[in-house]
């Protein structure tokens, strides 16, 4: 299969869409501080973010679900995945 060339490339993008505009808003490094500290970044889907709105209703409800798996595995240590 050929590649395309950049100006072929360019001439997919529809016209509503100005990269220039987009990339304004964007911020470099939003992430990097958590990124390097070890935290994981998980994008929930649209529903599932509706139920657990903030970070501590998630970090709970993943608790409870440790929780359970240790209880259902008969351990109290580390959780079979």
């Amino acid at each position: 299969m050929k590649k395309k060339t950049k100006i072929e490339l360019q001439d997919e993008l529809r016209p509503e869409y100005d990269m220039r505009e987009l990339l304004k808003r964007g911020v470099r490094g939003k992430y990097v501080a958590a990124f390097r500290k070890g935290t994981n970044l998980v994008l929930l889907a649209p529903d599932v973010a509706h139920v657990f709105p903030t970070e501590d209703s998630v970090n709970q409800a993943l608790r409870l679900v440790i929780e359970l798996s240790k209880l259902q595995n008969g351990k109290r240590g580390t959780v079979k995945a």
